[in-house]
């Protein structure tokens, strides 16, 4: 393999990549934002996704400067792909990248795209911005391939090279050259797909998959507790079936399974069809966080605590356990709806950028402990700092003598917690 790479965005997704491709290549590792290069030069990654260690062992000039991708001719693109407030796609981003890209592109040039969108984009919307920054034409000048990331976030087993890879090119001949490109470093393999369209189409519909799998959980987790009945015991005992597969309710945030399903059902709704399975599972999931809230004070009056005078603590911010990430955090759902009721919410979590939350959320995190006591608990990530807290640690964070604890993860003995003096909702 001697082509030259570029990765362009050095997030959560592409910087793996670049390190993965800088232990065995030169790599041009780029990012609009200078404050990322500064942290990434100085061996820093404030994702925690690369160890000290991998970012100074791999070959990456960092730069937030195009003229340094001149020298490059195969572009990764991995840059975000949001939604708006009205859950529409943002390609923004996207858009951007490909400019960048544009600007250094040269004859025999390859542009792989790694961020998610909905199938059709990298040609509809990607293509015409590198023609026209570039003043090359496509198929006849460069090429560009389609190969979606599957990095999860915090997930140190499922890394970028354990993970078989999807590839595309929009002919033969770039799909060969991709293939070999990411085949160099991903030890899992890759999977060649027939087109760029069905390679969109894969990653945008496997996270649609889990959010309709744990769209099923959360309603059922409604259902049930009216019945009262407890959803994990059910999920147990269901999940003593060979084949039944193992979801459990939760929030859904961050920038995937949140995200991903909202970019199918753009194109969708543009090509005439209303999907109606997809949207019920978005509709459910994003409103469980104000569901938790909402649980939390109903129980909280019940135990006879003056929730408009009372003060909620809540555990993890992030949108998923043991990782930084606050994109799409659905915990601040639960926040909004408590404060809604005249709530003093304190909100505290040690892997968050507290200039972050604020800066995105306008939150301030806290403190929660026994000199900053709150009337109830809500642990809404699980967190390994917060999975070994016991129930006398807990206690100790809560004053009153019926506190409620939500435990929206379930992962404490229900038990345990009662014998505690806590009052327990779990989803």
């Amino acid at each position: 393999m001697n082509r030259k790479i570029a990765v362009v965005g050095l997030g959560y997704v592409g910087l793996p990549v670049a390190v993965a491709f800088g232990r065995t290549h030169p790599v041009v590792g780029f990012d609009i934002k200078a404050a990322r290069i500064a942290e990434l030069k100085a061996g820093k990654d404030s994702t925690e996704e690369v160890a000290p260690a991998d970012l100074a062992a791999a070959d990456i000039r960092f730069t937030d400067s195009v003229d340094d991708l001149r020298s490059c001719d195969f572009f990764i693109v991995a840059v975000p792909t949001p939604v708006d407030a009205g859950n529409k796609p943002d390609l923004s981003p996207l858009v951007g990248a490909s400019r960048s890209v544009g600007k250094a592109l040269k004859k025999g040039d390859i542009v792989v795209y790694e961020s998610t969108v909905y199938p059709g984009a990298t040609e509809e919307d990607c293509i015409p911005v590198l023609e026209r920054e570039s003043g090359l034409r496509f198929g006849t000048d460069f090429t560009v391939g389609y190969s979606p990331e599957r990095i999860n976030p915090g997930d140190r087993e499922h890394t970028f090279t354990k993970i078989k890879k999807i590839v595309s090119g929009s002919d033969a001949r770039t799909l060969d050259v991709v293939a070999e490109v990411y085949s160099s470093v991903v030890t899992a393999g890759v999977h060649r797909a027939s087109s760029l369209k069905v390679a969109e189409a894969a990653k945008v519909i496997e996270n649609t998959q889990r959010d309709l799998n744990i769209a099923l959980m959360n309603e059922l987790a409604v259902v049930f507790e009216r019945m009262g009945i407890d959803t994990m015991e059910v999920l147990e005992a269901a999940g003593s079936k060979w084949n039944f597969m193992p979801f459990k309710p939760g929030l859904v945030g961050g920038h995937c399974i949140g995200v991903d399903p909202y970019y199918l059902t753009h194109k969708a709704e543009k090509l005439g069809y209303i999907p109606q399975v997809i949207l019920a599972g978005r509709r459910i999931n994003d409103n469980m966080g104000r569901y938790v809230a909402r649980a939390a004070v109903k129980q909280m009056l019940v135990n006879g605590i003056d929730v408009a005078r009372s003060r909620v603590g809540v555990l993890g911010f992030t949108f998923k356990e043991n990782c930084p990430d606050v994109r799409n955090s659905k915990v601040v759902d639960i926040v909004k709806e408590l404060q809604s009721y005249g709530i003093d919410v304190v909100v505290a979590d040690p892997h968050a950028d507290p200039h972050e939350v604020e800066e995105e959320y306008g939150l301030k995190l806290g403190r929660i402990d026994a000199d900053h006591a709150v009337d109830s608990l809500v642990v809404a990530v699980s967190h390994r700092e917060y999975k070994s807290l016991t129930p006398a640690k807990l206690r100790a964070m809560v004053r009153g003598e019926k506190p409620v604890l939500v435990d929206v993860k379930s992962i404490y003995d229900r038990a345990e917690l009662e014998a505690a003096d806590f009052t327990v909702w779990r989803l």
